[in-house]
């Protein structure tokens, strides 16, 4: 038997579904609350040595939780190249606003405490405000186009057009996805703010994050009404095989109300998700008010876990539906790369995810601590 015969394709094309899944949940639950601190910046800090303890709670670990966004857009073009041709070149506006706004971070971070100067301080502050918000809502704006579907086609030579424009990504739906997670990862950065800092910082962020965390039950349970009551949605129409080549014009896809549903409908374990998503946001605010510090990060988690398990199995096979062309829509069995390059890219995996998710642990174990302000105007510290 061939070595890479040992996992069948099929089996295969779900492991790499699973495991995009868990890099985006990876980088949301780690540079997420990096996000979130970016974004209540200027709202929990009022003083300059107050926005020092705020950007030191993350100054030391925000570049190691970008392996997780670099890890999931390498697992995008190697595994699914369709999909990483579609969304990086039809969304490549919207992706030029994140890379530019994540830019940002690294040169405020490094630059703003080059100078005394009050307002070249503010200027880099609100840079880093901007690299928390922008991608925060742009990320969810686009988890919102997703859903609906996104306006390109395949030609029967298997050229993508791409026929959309960047201010059309801006309907109410992707909007209020925007918001939900802007919301969320505003919740994830306050809880990290709450167990990481003191003092007012810290009471700021637990009220702010109050906030975020009733928001995130209230937006996430309007998006869920949407998809209920609204006519998007796709269904496979066609015989597909999960063995069969990555060519999506191979199959036939039609529109339908609540088709996002019918997965629940099918396999009722998957409503686990949502109920993680309400759950979490719901326990997250409870163990904020009541000052339990670690299990509000915990259950900030189980929300951002349960949000986007419920994006991915509500969609399920589909990875991208066309709104233009619903049988050019890309889904788990015909969008992937060969047999042999999913396995070589599963072992390649299985050797070194263990070692960055060790690594990872052993780094947030050795900071683990508040930083106070103490901590941040010692002339023998090497904080931001």
């Amino acid at each position: 038997m061939i070595l890479h015969e040992l996992i069948d394709y099929e089996t295969l094309r779900v492991i790499w579904w699973l495991l995009l899944g868990v890099l985006l949940i990876a980088f949301a639950t780690t540079g997420g609350f990096d996000l979130g601190v970016g974004t209540l910046l200027p709202f929990v800090a009022r003083t300059d040595t107050e926005r020092r303890v705020a950007i030191n709670t993350i100054g030391a670990t925000w570049e190691g939780n970008q392996v997780w966004l670099i890890l999931g857009g390498g697992a995008i073009f190697a595994a699914w190249p369709p999909l990483y041709a579609v969304s990086f070149s039809g969304f490549y506006l919207a992706m030029f606003a994140i890379l530019f706004a994540l830019i940002l971070r690294p040169v405020g971070f490094k630059y703003r405490s080059k100078r005394e100067s009050a307002n070249w301080r503010n200027g880099w502050d609100w840079a880093l405000f901007i690299g928390g918000f922008v991608p925060s809502l742009i990320f969810g704006v686009a988890v919102g186009n997703v859903l609906q579907g996104v306006p390109f086609r395949f030609a029967d030579d298997m050229r993508i057009f791409y026929e959309g424009s960047f201010f059309a990504l801006l309907n109410p739906y992707a909007l209020l996805c925007g918001l939900l997670s802007l919301a969320m990862l505003t919740m994830h950065g306050a809880a990290w703010l709450v167990l990481k800092s003191s003092g007012p910082v810290a009471e700021r962020a637990r009220s702010y994050g109050s906030i975020a965390a009733l928001a995130v039950i209230l937006l996430f349970a309007l998006g869920g009404l949407f998809l209920w009551i609204g006519d998007g949605g796709y269904r496979i129409t066609s015989d597909i095989s999960p063995i069969g080549p990555s060519n999506p014009l191979l199959k036939t896809v039609a529109l339908e109300k609540g088709a996002w549903l019918t997965n629940y409908t099918a396999h009722a374990w998957m409503i686990i998700a949502p109920v993680l998503g309400f759950a979490g946001a719901a326990l997250a605010f409870i163990a904020m008010r009541a000052r339990r510090e670690v299990m509000t990060l915990l259950f900030s988690k189980v929300a951002i876990f349960g949000i986007i398990s419920t994006v991915g199995l509500s969609m399920f096979p589909f990875i991208l539906p066309s709104s233009l062309d619903p049988r050019s829509s890309l889904t788990v069995w015909d969008a992937s790369s060969s047999h042999m390059t999913l396995f070589i890219m599963l072992v390649v995996t299985v050797i070194f995810l263990p070692i960055i998710l060790a690594y990872t642990a052993w780094v947030y174990k050795v900071l683990w601590g508040k930083v106070d302000e103490k901590s941040v105007t010692d002339k023998n510290s090497h904080a931001y």
